[in-house]
């Protein structure tokens, strides 16, 4: 048997995609709005509908062995399946049905289309969870593992149902917005009493790898804010997806070393949110142009290694301005597909 070929070489590329979440409360709308504009969909995450169907919530739905429930502070592990447990496995289900509709209706089941679900890495979730004695799970380093090695497992098996019941191309993408401070022993704790260490670099790589070989798809790693370009080097394999709408000087560095290696990089370039400027979809793919003139990259790459996307979540967006927003990621990834070279 053959290794499944889990590296960023296995994405799409000149496309557009979105970063997961849309807003809104209407699953089915969501799920046509996303299917309907783009070629590299994902599954919907709608945070309006309140517990369990947030980022952290969802993954009671995901984790494997490791109840979760609400707590004084958020979420925490419980001693067994919860309502929460109940509400965002039925919400996960209901989005996993509309997307199955949509594809059926399209002719799409079976093609093999690529299509992507996010879940929240194994990090973000440590510093947000509760253990059930109060503390982060972040302040214990065998829990941690216990997330990691969880969290592996279930993102394998929810990927595996997407891609029996869509008979699509299932991409994994990781959300780790907490991995900075994670990395730099900067989590608030629940207490001044609590003690929230670093984790070194290395080690939040090393895991990452471990539960990237454990679910065996075509993985991205999702960083809303600034690049962690050193642990982003020891993830060669991996695509990262941050927001570039004003790169620095280390993050064009970054992202010239990311392609050089053969990777994909999702381009947050779109804004999330509306503003009184009107956004071309040249204008985007222009933009994306000189910044691969920047960094010195062959113009090429814009076909072969780059994503579109927006900046990050649109949640916020109303939902007129997510359908645009989806609409000029797409178009914007058509360009570069086309003819990188006339932008």
């Amino acid at each position: 048997m053959s290794t499944p070929d889990h590296s960023a070489d296995a994405l799409p590329a000149g496309v557009g995609t979105g970063i997961g979440s849309m807003p809104g409360t209407d699953a089915r709308s969501a799920a046509a709005i996303v299917n309907g504009e783009l070629d590299f969909a994902h599954l919907v995450e709608l945070p309006g509908r309140g517990l369990g169907a947030d980022m952290i919530g969802r993954m009671a739905a995901i984790l494997v062995d490791l109840p979760m429930d609400t707590g004084t502070w958020g979420y925490r592990l419980a001693q067994r399946p919860s309502r929460l447990t109940r509400r965002a496995t039925d919400l996960l289900h209901e989005d996993l049905d509309m997307v199955e509709e949509i594809w059926e209706t399209a002719g799409f089941v079976g093609s093999g289309r690529p299509f992507k679900v996010q879940v929240a890495g194994p990090f973000t979730t440590a510093a947000s969870v509760e253990l059930r004695g109060g503390h982060k799970v972040l302040a214990d380093r065998g829990a941690v593992r216990d997330v990691v090695a969880s969290c592996a497992e279930g993102l394998r098996e929810h990927a595996g149902e997407v891609a029996r019941r869509l008979g699509a191309h299932v991409v994994v993408q990781l959300d780790e917005p907490m991995i900075g401070a994670v990395i730099d022993g900067a989590v608030k704790p629940l207490t001044r009493f609590d003690v929230l260490d670093a984790i070194p670099v290395a080690e939040v790589a090393e895991s990452l790898r471990e539960l990237i070989d454990v679910v065996g798809r075509p993985t991205i790693f999702h960083n809303c804010s600034a690049p962690r370009w050193d642990l982003v080097q020891r993830l060669p394999g991996v695509a990262l997806s941050a927001d570039l709408s004003a790169p620095t000087a280390r993050d064009l560095d970054g992202i010239g070393a990311l392609i050089d290696r053969g990777d994909t990089l999702l381009a947050g370039v779109v804004p999330a949110v509306s503003s009184d400027r009107r956004v071309h979809s040249d204008a985007v793919a222009t933009s994306l142009a000189a910044l691969t003139d920047r960094v010195g990259l062959n113009r090429k790459v814009l076909a072969q290694n780059v994503i579109v996307t927006p900046t990050c979540g649109l949640a916020g967006a109303s939902e007129s301005w997510s359908k645009q927003a989806l609409a000029v990621t797409a178009q914007a990834g058509h360009l570069l597909a086309t003819d990188p070279d006339a932008l």
